[in-house]
């Protein structure tokens, strides 16, 4: 007891020093409690959009689960009744505490095998007729169904030895039968007696859009006779009526109710119900709607964790130094009564246990805060849009897991490990130790005492080196775009080389300080001369400090560019790729023959000449100049499958038909990756209806220059006379690279869309628009509806550019490196403050002495000014320089996660102006706030108190 109360006396006198490092602590707390939280809420939302997507596309109901045995097979010693007693009992485990998801319907389905079908009354029926039909029985039918003809079957079956059944429409068509026509199934190998059966009423869904019907066509029961599932169930499940033959179990999961947490659950119980349908039978099978979807979410989540951490290692190590540095500042404080409880008695573990203590409690208040805030930085990831950019975007579901907290405690952990080591190397100091060292202030710092910088550089230039062959082998080789993503060493290694390289300038530093001191020892002025002195001496003490604003600046820039680097390229990857902001395809009319359908003669067709199909163009232009928003259109024929011939050979070629005026208001292309702006290469074709520009790969292949005539023409088309009239390499949406490296270059000819359709052929083209920068999408689509425009094919970049933002791992990009930014600000802010206050308050004396010499107040300001610029404003220069020189050895690697074959326009490194502004007045706005609080501190010391501080 006498300890704590020690310890909590200690910790109240340093309560400033206890509370920085408390708020360290925290957020070191909750930046790493967020990344299991950010992890599992941003894979919810995919989750949950994947498999509406899934949904839509497939318009099958995602959260469908089907299991089915048929009973073809013998067990020996176990009955089809214990089997199918056996299934139902896991199959309800399944639904009540397997999958852990609310159940919207569970349908039990079993059918008897196909029987031959006779009428009882062979006068009213005609006999002639082969029938075969089977006996089916549906869990939960009659609350899902309509009467269109006739009645319920009875509850008490079979009526007078009669069993009464529903039966669809169309089995009256199949089974040429009416309502209430008596039948009787016949089998002599499967029956033992014959079953008498009626139709009694026809039935149709209830609500087409339910889901108890598993997207079922009502087709499927037009040989079936639907019977009460009780009867079916004690007649022929339990019963010896008739031979079960299928037996299906139909869960319609609610899986907008799913979570990540749930995915283990479902592989779980898939597994458990395929063990239960092998251990039955043999002939079974599953149908899980959801488990192509699910099954890479558990890649997905380790990629996610993984890139979050490499994101977080500057930030984590910048709080595990802020760490370091407070509780140094306290053991500082405390070494001289450390040093005398040694020479008194007290063991290194005693002391180190107070230490551990206090630890101890501060990481207690940290783990019961930390994780809340981290929930609060999770909801700020995925509001960004960009580095240090924020949009309102629908809030995450975020919710605190175990892992939070299993991440946390890992934290503290290390934080706590931090702490101890300044106490741990302060425990050894002798009272004469102690006081040897307070004169050896140019000591260096054992991060520079072992080399520590140097073997960061090398480490990182071993990364850059790497980061070089990769892209070399990519570039050589074909890979999958499914092989391209963003790598972590791609941020863990620049962060590497940013704090080996900040810290190999702190070593130089000192020496430049001295020298600029030796350089002009005999004329600089008091305040300036007493500055170069204290940081020339004490270089080792504004280190750390130093560190912190090197770090944040070099993060910040590197941040700045990787992001907006990133963002960019992915941005305009989809322009290009779109062409325009909208694109739409329309039906054509057209003379080709209808696609033959199943049984055809396929034989015949093979005697057929081909001929080319011939299409109506359709008059759309007056509803589309009468489409809201939109500010130009432009017509553009795309044809993939032409060829190009010259004197000596013939080319495969895509051909592009355009309106060198509306494309050139219309389409979208980026500057500079042309010789000339692109509208100067339509404006040379726009003159000569003949001209056409072609692109480099062409021109290469056949040696083909301007004024060269080319042919043009595909299949069933007669080629015609083009002339060049320009070389160019790209071109909206054309890809001019191949797919795999086997493959040729492709080829490109953009000519007149008029001379095309009048020399060549009127074939289908694309409609491409640019909208006003307020046009409303939904709107635009509203009006062509009402337009009767008949569209095939609709493509909205915008829309996909928002799909790219809101890539989980693009989120994680933007969000954790603008959080991690922030977090950088506040510390260095903190560690700033911190040590300059302290500093400020150690050196009351030398302040004090200086004001009795005469020296004034405001001279007192311009040395705290000069100091700042000496400290703080060389270590911001160098975190500059840093960030820009990681940016461009480290940023042109990104393209390892773009696929080389698709990425046009070139990967290209974003430096924007904009960015380094606001970092320059973020740190600016810091560091007046800083030096605003010192003055004010400054003001307020007394010539007296320092003058008694000195008597004492």
């Amino acid at each position: 007891m006498a300890l704590l109360v020690m310890i909590f006396r200690k910790m109240i006198k340093n309560k400033w020093l206890e509370l920085s490092l408390l708020m360290g602590l925290v957020l070191i707390v909750a930046m790493v409690s967020s990344m299991p939280i950010y992890t599992d809420a941003i894979l919810q939302r995919m989750l949950i959009k994947d498999l509406e997507q899934k949904q839509i596309t497939s318009n099958i109901y995602s959260g469908g689960y089907t299991a089915a045995v048929t009973f073809s097979d013998i067990i020996k010693g176990v009955t089809p009744t214990e089997r199918i007693n056996r299934l139902d009992r896991a199959m309800n485990q399944a639904k009540n505490a397997g999958f852990q998801l609310p159940v919207h319907e569970f349908v039990i389905e079993r059918y008897t095998p196909m029987f031959k079908l006779l009428p009882t009354d062979v006068t009213k029926i005609d006999p002639d007729v082969k029938r075969f039909a089977n006996i089916v029985g549906l869990s939960g039918l009659e609350d899902n169904i309509r009467l269109v003809d006739g009645r319920l079957p009875a509850k008490e079956q079979p009526v007078d030895g009669v069993y009464e059944a529903l039966i669809v429409a169309n089995a009256q068509i199949k089974l040429k039968m009416v309502l209430n026509d008596e039948m009787e199934f016949v089998d002599e190998k499967q029956l033992k007696e014959k079953i008498q059966i009626k139709p009694v009423g026809v039935i149709d869904k209830k609500d087409y859009d339910s889901l108890y019907w598993s997207n079922k066509n009502m087709n499927f029961y037009q040989q079936s006779f639907l019977i009460p599932f009780d009867v079916f169930e004690r007649d022929i499940t339990q019963g010896v009526k008739a031979p079960l033959r299928t037996s299906s179990w139909y869960f319609a999961l609610d899986y907008s109710k799913m979570k990540v947490d749930n995915i283990a659950d479902y592989m779980a119980t898939n597994d458990y119900i395929k063990g239960h349908l092998n251990a039955n039978a043999t002939t079974n099978l599953t149908k899980a709607e959801a488990l192509t979807t699910l099954k890479g979410y558990d890649e997905r989540d380790q990629k996610l964790r993984l890139l979050l951490w490499s994101m977080n290692v500057p930030v984590l190590i910048m709080l595990a130094f802020y760490l370091y540095m407070v509780a140094n500042l306290i053991t500082d404080r405390q070494k001289t009564e450390i040093a005398v409880l040694r020479s008194r008695g007290a063991s290194r573990i005693q002391i180190m246990t107070s230490f551990f203590i206090e630890g101890v409690i501060l990481s207690i208040i940290a783990l019961a805060i930390g994780p809340y805030i981290g929930l609060i930085l999770t909801k700020a990831l995925g509001a960004s849009n960009g580095f240090l950019e924020f949009v309102q975007r629908s809030a995450m579901e975020v919710t605190l897991n175990r892992d939070a907290y299993i991440y946390s405690l890992y934290a503290l952990g290390i934080g706590l490990l931090m702490i101890m080591i300044p106490a741990f190397l302060a425990t050894k100091a002798t009272i004469v130790g102690h006081k040897q060292q307070l004169a050896r202030k140019t000591r260096l710092s054992f991060l520079h005492r072992y080399y520590l910088d140097i073997a960061l550089i090398a480490i990182s230039i071993y990364g850059l080196r790497t980061f070089d062959r990769r892209i070399k082998d990519m570039t050589a080789a074909g890979l999958d775009s499914s092989q391209f993503s963003i790598d972590p060493l791609l941020f863990l290694v620049p962060a590497l080389f940013m704090l080996g390289c900040g810290l190999f300038a702190l070593r130089v530093y000192p020496l430049l300080i001295r020298f600029i001191y030796w350089v002009g020892r005999k004329w600089w002025p008091p305040s300036l001369y007493s500055t170069l002195i204290q940081v020339g001496r004490s270089s080792t003490q504004y280190q750390f400090l130093m560190v912190f604003l090197v770090m944040t600046l070099a993060t910040g820039f590197f941040s700045a560019s990787a992001a907006r680097t990133m963002n960019q390229n992915n941005h305009d990857k989809i322009l290009y790729q779109n062409g325009a902001d909208i694109v739409l395809k329309t039906f054509w009319q057209n003379d080709a023959p209808p696609p033959s359908g199943p049984g055809g003669p396929p034989a015949q067709s093979a005697s057929i000449t081909p001929k080319r199909v011939q299409y109506t163009e359709p008059l759309y232009d007056y509803a589309l100049n009468k489409l809201p928003g939109v500010e130009h259109y432009a017509k553009v024929f795309i044809k993939k499958e032409a060829y190009v011939s010259t004197s000596n050979a013939v080319f495969n070629t895509q051909l592009y038909g355009i309106d060198t005026d509306d494309f050139g208001m219309t389409a979208w292309f980026k500057d500079g990756i042309l010789d000339h702006h692109l509208n100067d290469y339509l404006n040379l074709i726009a003159t000569d209806a003949s001209a056409v520009l072609i692109s480099r790969s062409l021109a290469a292949e056949e040696g083909l220059k301007p004024g060269d005539p080319i042919s043009v023409g595909w299949d069933m088309v007669e080629p015609r006379n083009f002339i060049v009239y320009g070389i160019i390499d790209y071109f909206p949406t054309f890809q001019p690279n191949p797919s795999t490296p086997a493959e040729p270059l492709p080829n490109m000819v953009v000519g007149h869309l008029s001379t095309i359709k009048t020399l060549l052929a009127v074939e289908p083209y694309e409609y491409w628009f640019k909208l006003k920068p307020d046009a409303s999408r939904v709107e635009f689509v509203k009006a062509i509806e009402e337009q009767k425009i008949y569209v095939t094919e609709y493509r909205d970049t915008i829309q996909k550019i928002n799909d790219m933002k809101s890539d989980p791992f693009q989120l994680a990009v933007n969000g954790v490196m603008t959080l991690g930014f922030i977090i950088s600000i506040i510390i260095s802010f903190c560690g700033f403050l911190l040590y300059w206050i302290l500093s400020l308050q150690g050196r009351i004396l030398q302040i004090g002495i200086f004001r009795a010499m005469g020296i004034s107040f405001r001279q007192l300001i311009y040395m705290l000014i000069a100091e700042q610029l000496l400290t703080s404003g060389a270590a911001i220069l160098i975190g500059c320089l840093d960030g820009n020189l990681a940016s461009r050895l480290f940023v042109p690697f990104f393209q390892l996660s773009f696929d080389p074959k698709t990425q046009v326009p070139p990967f290209q490194v974003i430096f924007d102006p904009k960015d380094t502004t606001s970092l320059f007045i973020i740190v600016i706005l810091m560091l007046g706030t800083g030096l605003a609080i010192l003055a004010y501190l400054l003001s307020r010391i007394k010539i007296h108190q320092a003058v008694k501080l000195g008597e004492d």
